[in-house]
């Protein structure tokens, strides 16, 4: 609960890939956990690149965290999972249906706090759902940018590739990849294959 407002809140953090996301939510959670508070953390089923049950981050930090069925009403999952914890922590909201949006309001409307991290633009460059409604409805967000692959500048987009190449923009939007598929790139080096 907010010591000045009495109430819960929503915080987001966005972001491309490799701008440190998940490592700004586990800094979160370790002052939340410093300060004696309740955590519950929650991650998408889609997402298993460190374990089933963990959240993690390119540098190999991790926190324990309760798989959620991404799709539909799997969202409402993480409310009825919630055992009295008044700091709920959902990383990759980008794999969710938008009914996590609602959970999300729900949850800080009954005093809690709410923090979400997930990439806000697909590999296209477009907004990434539910991102764009939560940074909307939060009272607090955090953009954080990446450093280019290509010319050292800020990054903000993701670039999705294959075999070493951009992917074209008729690929489908969900790939879960580190490395091995992405790159952090600024908007002047992104590039959409549309041959």
């Amino acid at each position: 609960m907010h010591a000045i407002t009495g109430s819960g809140w929503i915080e987001v953090i966005s972001g491309s890939m490799f701008s440190g996301k998940t490592e700004e939510l586990l800094r979160r959670l370790r002052r939340a956990e410093i300060a004696g508070q309740e955590i519950a953390v929650f991650t998408p089923a889609l997402d298993d690149r460190y374990g089933e049950t963990t959240i993690g981050t390119h540098n190999g930090r991790s926190w324990e965290a309760n798989v959620i069925d991404n799709e539909g009403e799997g969202p409402w999952d993480i409310r009825d999972r919630l055992n009295g914890e008044m700091v709920v922590a959902i990383d990759e909201a980008n794999f969710f249906s938008d009914a996590l949006v609602e959970v999300c309001q729900t949850l800080a409307e009954d005093d809690r706090r709410v923090i979400v991290s997930g990439t806000d633009q697909t590999y296209r460059g477009e907004p990434f759902d539910p991102l764009p409604d939560l940074m909307a409805v939060a009272e607090y967000v955090d953009k954080l940018q990446a450093i280019c692959a290509e010319c050292g500048e800020p990054a903000t987009r993701n670039q999705r590739l294959i075999e070493g190449e951009p992917a074209h923009a008729d690929d489908p939007t969900i790939l879960v990849g580190a490395e091995e598929s992405y790159e952090a790139r600024c908007r002047d080096c992104h590039v959409l294959r549309r041959d």
